[in-house]
């Protein structure tokens, strides 16, 4: 008890102080060094130490609640009214364009990180989450689908879940899967909780591990920088992930979520030929505090070079306001930095939600 009342003592000091009010100082070049100083074995190190997962190469930074206290009080930046308003646009019917469309492979937003994928004639869920709200943050822009259209939705299915934030992994829109989902694919520690509440056949995956599907169809489990939490989930008891999926035709990298690392020029020296890239571009500001976890638009744009992929698609922008920038601000984030750096914008795809997109 004393010890409790110690500690609340010491948060009140600190919240008396004005420095804590301020945002702290953060050196971008001085981020880039310590990212590029990483040990590339460490990528394929343990990445458990007394039940706790975490990422061998480079160290989270430390702070805990009060870190986060510091983040919601400090000031926020001020945007512009242009990046205040702008979103994406909607495209409705997906449900009935997917069941109208030929044959071919192609990849559907359905809204923030979730998307649609058909590869093979198999479809791919990834991170569907249709719900309103994750957690407490709510949309700012409707899902492709409903939960009633997904759960009507014909044909196999196989699904990915890259951690189990709640903008990642919803109960709902998982209990909602449609009739034909054959497995779902996850990070470690999460196969039970999701069997529970699906009753689907659900594999678990750690960093590097490589699943033969059959009909030459593989799918690999591969690192991701980011962290675990969840509610009856204690802070990374459950592992987090990337994936690709490796079909006859095709490689199509997923991103998951993650901030800026090593590991992206080591997935594109093991796995050449990627054709499509999801990268997540979301909830970077403020620096200080997102920078480990998520990348900023010059970070995405390193690791689409980094993974040599033909096309990159950012993702989880559009429909959660998770950090303090407007959910439109990251693509006018990158389109600016694409124009500064005079690069070939041809490379990047920016999705409509519910658009469809054709890989042949």
């Amino acid at each position: 008890m004393a010890m409790k009342k110690l500690t609340l003592l010491l948060a009140v000091m600190t919240l008396a102080s004005c420095s804590f009010l301020n945002p702290p100082p953060f050196d971008e070049g001085r981020w880039r060094a310590q990212v590029e100083s990483a040990r590339p074995d460490l990528l394929e190190a343990p990445n458990i130490r007394d039940g706790r997962y975490f990422n061998p190469w480079t160290d989270a930074p430390h702070g805990g609640f009060l870190r986060f206290l510091r983040w919601r009080l400090t000031p926020r930046d001020e945007y512009t009214s242009e990046e205040e308003s702008f979103k994406p646009a909607f495209v409705g019917g997906l449900k009935e364009r997917v069941e109208s469309m030929p044959d071919g492979d192609f990849v559907a937003w359905l809204g923030h990180g979730s998307y649609l994928l058909r590869l093979d004639g198999d479809y791919w869920l990834l991170d569907p989450m249709l719900s309103e709200r994750a957690l407490l943050p709510k949309r700012h822009t409707p899902p492709a689908l409903t939960l009633e259209e997904l759960r009507s939705l014909s044909g196999t299915f196989h699904v990915i879940l890259s951690h189990n934030h709640y903008d990642h992994l919803d109960k709902a829109t998982l209990e909602a899967l449609p009739p034909g989902t054959q497995r779902i694919y996850a990070p470690l520690g999460l196969g039970e909780y999701l069997r529970e509440i699906t009753g689907k056949q659900t594999v678990e995956m750690d960093w590097w591990q490589t699943l033969d599907l059959g009909n030459g169809v593989q799918l690999v489990c591969l690192p991701a920088q980011h962290w675990s939490r969840r509610i009856g989930q204690a802070r990374n008891a459950t592992l987090w992930a990337s994936f690709l999926i490796i079909t006859p035709e095709r490689k199509v990298y997923f991103g998951g979520d993650s901030g800026y690392f090593i590991g992206y020029r080591e997935i594109g020296r093991r796995y050449p030929g990627i054709d499509v890239a999801l990268l997540p571009l979301t909830a970077y500001h403020p620096r200080w505090f997102m920078h480990y976890a998520h990348m900023n638009a010059p970070e995405v744009l390193h690791a689409l070079e980094d993974l040599g992929a033909r096309t990159m698609i950012p993702t989880q922008w559009g429909t959660f306001r998770l950090g303090n920038e407007p959910i439109g601000y990251p693509i006018l984030d990158l389109r600016r930095e694409i124009t500064a750096r005079a690069l070939d914008g041809s490379r990047v795809v920016v999705m409509d939600i519910g658009e469809i997109k054709s890989m042949e």
